[in-house]
């Protein structure tokens, strides 16, 4: 069995996978929270038996938090605990980005769609809003936008008048009080924003593309985008299982 994790800005995910590419298990922690108390915690909900894991690959945009976690399951399993930059990724995907800048868990995304015939745009509403671009076999790079929750926090914090407030979809534009004005504001404005940033990408490489959205908020836009959209939850950890696949 693997363990194969997401370690994001926000939220870390930690999936139990078995050699036929099942997804058994599952569990979240908060990133900034992460200790080995927690871990104990978690696994134990994860897998009985620590010692029957044979691969670990994490993806990780926070190098402290994945740190401590490569050395809490090296010490519990003594086998390497892998980020997906430590291993060549030139046979699963052309990476047409500086290497180095690169988000793990977005280079993750782009191996989890490619397949040689088709391109790719992928949506990830997380703790930014990020558009990678596929074509092919390569990553071309992307767009990352504010994230909505962060931006929405953030006016709230700084505007005394605007409480917090919990998005969700809506029909009219114009909103008759506070709270349905940024609503609006936030819903539209964002709508806007993919659409025109779509279509954008679509005009300078001159090619059709599959829309494929991912993270927190695509259960509140995937009805209203202009495009067909694909739904997908788990697309990192698909990725990463793909890319397990190449550790000895």
């Amino acid at each position: 069995m693997y363990i194969l994790g997401d370690i994001g800005n926000s939220d870390t995910k930690i999936f139990l996978v078995n050699e036929k590419n099942r997804i058994l298990k599952r569990i979240n922690l908060i990133t900034k929270n992460i200790n080995n108390q927690d871990l104990d915690r978690k696994i134990k909900f994860l897998i009985k038996d620590i010692k029957k894991i044979k691969k670990i690959l994490f993806c990780s945009v926070v190098p402290k938090s994945f740190n401590l976690v490569k050395a809490y399951f090296t010490k519990k399993t003594k086998i390497k605990c892998y980020e997906i930059k430590d291993l060549d990724l030139k046979s699963l995907i052309n990476i047409r980005v500086n290497y180095k800048q690169a988000g793990s868990d977005r280079l993750a995304n782009a191996i989890s769609v490619q397949n040689n015939k088709d391109n790719f745009i992928i949506l990830d509403f997380g703790t930014a809003t990020t558009f990678d671009v596929v074509v092919k076999k390569d990553y071309k790079g992307g767009i990352i936008a504010p994230g909505v929750k962060i931006s929405l926090d953030s006016l709230s914090d700084k505007a005394f008048l605007i409480p917090q407030i919990h998005l969700k979809k809506m029909s009219n534009i114009v909103g008759n009080n506070t709270t349905s004005a940024v609503r609006s504001g936030f819903f539209w404005g964002y709508i806007g924003l993919i659409d025109n940033i779509i279509n954008l990408i679509k005009k300078e490489n001159r090619k059709s593309f599959k829309l494929v959205i991912t993270g927190g908020f695509s259960n509140l836009f995937k009805k209203s985008l202009k495009m067909k959209v694909i739904q997908d939850k788990d697309i990192t950890v698909k990725g990463l299982i793909k890319i397990a696949k190449f550790i000895k």
